[in-house]
């Protein structure tokens, strides 16, 4: 049986512009995208990565990933958002909570995210220590994301208190 505050939700958001640099990779889940447009970001600039990252922080009550990993800070320039993920898990772990699952919406016209789907799963479970599902969806069509300006990516995150 729960006590009560042993299970918390949090909701991430991260949202990248396409880059204009033709070298700059795609990394989604944690998968380089050969070929397509890379984001815009200060990191790797993985919004999928980077929305369970904030909805973890968000659910353990440990802030926000611009609190943990600025863009003003040149340690997280170009970084393995994957890492930023293991160590976001380790924070939540010290703090006394296990990450539960991560459901992940993804927004974006290209690339198909399908063809991928289980590659990006796998990393971001393995980096975050549990179940990580991702959907991908498109715009329609509509606003910035229809227009294929850039990706974003929503994330919802079960943790529950370590049993003693």
């Amino acid at each position: 049986m729960s006590t009560p505050g042993s299970v918390r939700v949090g909701q991430g958001f991260d949202i990248h512009r396409f880059s204009d640099d033709p070298a700059r990779p795609l990394v989604l889940g944690g998968v380089v995208f050969e070929g397509e447009r890379g984001l815009h970001g200060h990191s790797d600039a993985d919004a999928i990565a980077h929305a369970v990252t904030d909805a973890l922080l968000g659910a353990a009550g440990l802030g926000d990933i611009g609190q943990h990993f600025p863009d003003t800070d040149p340690q997280w320039k170009g970084a393995d958002s994957l890492q930023l993920l293991r160590h976001t898990a380790g924070l939540l772990s010290d703090a006394g909570w296990m990450v539960g699952n991560v459901d992940c919406s993804v927004v974006c016209e290209q690339p198909k995210l399908a063809p991928r789907r289980d590659e990006m799963q796998q990393r971001l479970s393995a980096a975050a220590g549990a179940p990580v599902t991702v959907k991908g969806r498109r715009a329609e069509g509509l606003g910035a994301l229809g227009r294929g300006e850039g990706i974003a990516c929503w994330a919802v995150a079960v943790i529950q208190r370590h049993e003693s």
